[in-house]
């Protein structure tokens, strides 16, 4: 008897996790500098951090070997606030500028979501000579877009959503004419769908699961997407957290009812789905979402939720803080070389998507997933909950 893709898929599995069993996930630790910033420790040999004395909403970052003042760039980078998205994109930005071997210092300012002190940040980006400003997060890039458009210094956005969905850029296609450079987390919806739709052809239940409150999500993610499958017969079902500080409540509520709805349609739920958006306070509660979600599968845009053991979603089709950082530090890195203009360049949108898979997950709820799904993975977790796969490559032989 020939033995099926799944059977050969687990063969390859066990055979990779047993070899590489003793081996430590790379790019996973973080190391905290203050409650609000931290890095992957991958990068602390290259660079030294300091505190700045009389802001503790502020750290600078220089090359090691050199001391405060001393590089040939200055770049600026606005925080909204703490997110180990931002960790993780920080860090993929130095690796960039390290490997590029750009002498360039950073000052991280954490505005706070506060106009007042985001004012003070641009004085001093201005006064201390910044001649490029990484906006991270989508608060931050809505800030600077209404209030410094035009403005001396070029700004390129990191981890931020869909730039054209938010009204900051008419198209795809074209530079901003302005001071502004756009990279975005989103990917196109149809190019989304149409891996949702490979996966499950005859879905029938949508539950999109979003932070009311987080506007970028909503108007980026979660409407795109509904406005898209509705045509298609598959009924929508709106899970959207109105207090964020009791999503956990929220969502162990309205998770279990939508999978109630479900069943009215669906009754083995075999062709159901639930979609989780970029809404941190959403998926930050993946446990609760997987204890209470039965056995529809939890997707998420996000890559970054698909993790090591229980609590992750089976799979995501979307592009992790880490790519589009790496794509936005690169935009970044040639700006300062007088390669390309600000102003010229296309919305940044990494390609093909990143796609993580938990096969822990996938058995505990007895999915099936496309052998070419797991061809074109970057991220992979076997059956233990173990990753063996990053970035494409397995574990122990990241380039």
């Amino acid at each position: 008897m020939k033995p099926s893709h799944q059977t050969i898929l687990g063969m390859m599995l066990l055979f990779v996790s047993t070899i590489l069993l003793s081996q430590q996930t790379a790019g996973a630790a973080a190391s905290g500098y203050a409650d609000w910033f931290g890095y992957d420790i991958s990068v602390s040999p290259s660079w030294i951090y300091s505190a700045v004395e009389d802001d503790p909403y502020q750290v600078i970052i220089h090359p090691k070997g050199s001391k405060p003042g001393e590089a040939d760039r200055r770049i600026f980078v606005f925080y909204p606030r703490p997110s180990s998205a931002y960790n993780t994109a920080i860090t993929s930005i130095l690796n960039v500028f390290d490997e590029k071997n750009i002498n360039a210092e950073f000052t991280v300012f954490n505005f706070r979501k506060n106009d007042e002190r985001g004012q003070l940040g641009l004085a001093k980006a201005a006064q201390w000579g910044a001649e490029l400003i990484f906006s991270m997060g989508s608060e931050s890039t809505a800030w600077l877009y209404k209030s410094y458009q035009g403005g001396e210094i070029s700004v390129v956005s990191v981890c931020s959503k869909d730039p054209v969905a938010l009204g900051q850029i008419d198209s795809y296609d074209q530079g901003s004419g302005t001071n502004f450079a756009f990279t975005s987390l989103n990917m196109p919806v149809a190019s989304q769908m149409a891996y949702i739709l490979e996966l499950k052809p005859n879905l029938k239940n949508l539950g999109i699961l979003v932070n009311n409150k987080n506007i970028s999500a909503v108007e980026t993610q979660a409407k795109p997407m509904a406005e898209y499958v509705r045509p298609l017969g598959i009924q929508v079902l709106k899970l959207g957290i109105d207090n964020p500080e009791r999503a956990k409540q929220e969502l162990a509520e309205k998770v279990q009812k939508a999978v109630s709805t479900m069943r009215k349609s669906d009754p083995s739920l075999e062709n159901s789905i639930f979609w989780i958006t970029g809404s941190t306070a959403v998926f930050r509660e993946i446990r609760t979402i997987n204890e209470f979600s039965d056995r529809v599968p939890v997707l998420s845009l996000v890559p970054d939720v698909v993790k090591a053991g229980d609590d992750s979603a089976v799979m995501a089709i979307g592009i992790t803080f880490d790519s589009n950082a790496h794509l936005a530090a690169i935009y970044g890195a040639d700006m300062l070389s007088g390669k390309v203009k600000v102003g010229d360049l296309k919305v940044g949108i990494v390609s093909p998507p990143d796609i993580s898979i938990s096969w822990r997950k996938a058995r505990e709820i007895g999915m099936d997933i496309p052998f070419s799904f797991f061809e074109s993975a970057s991220y992979v977790y076997d059956y233990d909950g173990t990753m063996v796969r990053y970035r494409g490559n397995l574990v122990g032989n990241q380039e």
